[in-house]
């Protein structure tokens, strides 16, 4: 059963920033008839941070919505490198870099994404036709189709360009996102491209490029690109990371804490976007929220997005750690206050844990990370030979935690 209201909620949440037919999109969307949409990354990590995270929270809609979702990650393309939005070359990865890169993110892809239920999305990597297709058959089927006058007028490379300079290499980038698009609309039947705005100019590529092969092939395919706009700033600037480092999703990479107060640092006047972007929560519901207290409504988005990457567990944990740190009514844990000169280079967990009597002995502190008794900064730990040194305290503290009600705020000073 296909969700018809698909186009209206994806307008109402401002998911759709541009598209190349819009009222062709929404006349397919209310058809009742499920497409094929694809929505493709390079993987230059080997994870992703919550920035990255908004077309995937589309398709997912799309896909609860009985859509068939294709998610392309691009191990061609990842080799090359995208130059958007980038002011110099990005680093070149070797072809092992981005194969291990690709595992991991798969991963981290299920959190969004349903491979395995009654309509399945499907994974592919464009290695897998790029390294069959000759380079001279390439150029001459797909090369011939694209003016460099117009794609140095495109803002992809007319920035580069004012910049500095951009390489033959870059430049190729485009001809191969475009034919991605053609080869999945010819074997899966991909009729809508997805991306953030700032690919509006290869997904606008991909679909004249299919016009011109009409045109020359005599066929009669339509497909339609569309955006999402991106996570930022007032300032304009992209959303994801903080001072501390990237609101990573993959739980190796941040605790549950660290992922619930970068969520907390988002703007006040993005917090009603982020709402929009990454929950299901009803827009006159949020609105009502922000109107009422910001401050709950921030929890609230910590929580819900929290409990959607790591789990309602981690949510509730990290919820308690933040408020009992830093609840509008003062701090609930009772603090011990660490000298720099005592921490030294660093200090062992077993002497942190003894030292501030949350343990008796330095043997009892042993066995109480060694049963999952012991939290540091909302994370169990169960190597009792960490050292906690300076870098591990944010804005000069750290919370400690023993079973479920027992808190130390230790203080450096």
């Amino acid at each position: 059963m296909v969700n018809t209201n698909l186009f209206n909620e994806l307008k109402e949440r401002g998911l759709l920033y541009q598209c190349t037919d819009e009222k062709a999109l929404k006349e397919m969307l209310e058809s009742g008839k499920p497409i094929t949409v694809y929505e493709g990354g390079d993987p230059t990590g080997d994870s992703f941070h919550i920035g990255h995270c908004v077309p995937y929270f589309i398709m997912r809609r799309f896909q609860q919505a009985g859509h068939k979702v294709v998610l392309l990650l691009g191990g061609a393309t990842a080799c090359v490198a995208d130059p958007s939005g980038k002011q110099e070359l990005r680093k070149m990865l070797s072809k092992e870099e981005v194969a291990n890169n690709i595992e991991k993110i798969k991963e981290s892809l299920k959190i969004f994404i349903d491979f395995e239920g009654d309509n399945p999305a499907t994974i592919v990597n464009n290695a897998d036709w790029f390294k069959g297709y000759d380079y001279i058959d390439f150029m001459r089927d797909i090369g011939v189709h694209f003016n460099v006058n117009k794609m140095l007028s495109s803002e992809i490379y007319s920035t580069r360009i004012a910049e500095g300079g951009l390489t033959f290499y870059e430049m190729g980038y485009m001809l191969m996102q475009a034919y991605d698009f053609i080869h999945l609309n010819r074997e899966y039947g991909c009729t809508l491209q997805y991306g953030g705005q700032d690919q509006w100019g290869n997904i606008v590529a991909g679909v004249e490029l299919q016009r011109k092969l009409n045109f020359a092939n005599g066929t009669d395919i339509n497909l339609i690109g569309a955006t999402n706009p991106l996570l930022l700033t007032p300032e304009g600037k992209k959303m994801g990371k903080t001072e501390k480092g990237a609101i990573w999703i993959d739980k190796d990479k941040i605790s549950a804490y660290d992922f619930y107060q970068g969520i907390y640092q988002t703007p006040d006047a993005c917090v009603e976007m982020m709402f929009a972007l990454t929950t299901d929560i009803p827009m006159d519901e949020v609105r009502a929220l922000i109107e009422k207290d910001i401050i709950s409504a921030k929890k609230r988005l910590c929580f819900e997005l929290t409990k959607f990457i790591r789990g309602e567990e981690d949510a509730i944990l990290a919820q308690q750690m933040s408020e009992n740190l830093f609840s509008q009514g003062g701090d609930d844990a009772p603090e011990f206050e660490l000298s720099k000169s005592d921490l030294g280079e660093g200090m062992g967990i077993c002497d942190l844990l003894f030292a501030t009597n949350l343990a008796p002995s330095k043997s009892e502190a042993r066995r109480l990370i060694q049963g999952g008794a012991i939290s540091v900064k909302g994370e169990k730990i169960s190597d009792f030979t960490l050292t906690i040194k300076e870098a591990d305290f944010e804005e000069g503290s750290l919370l400690l935690k023993k079973g479920k009600k027992n808190f130390i705020k230790v203080v450096l000073n």
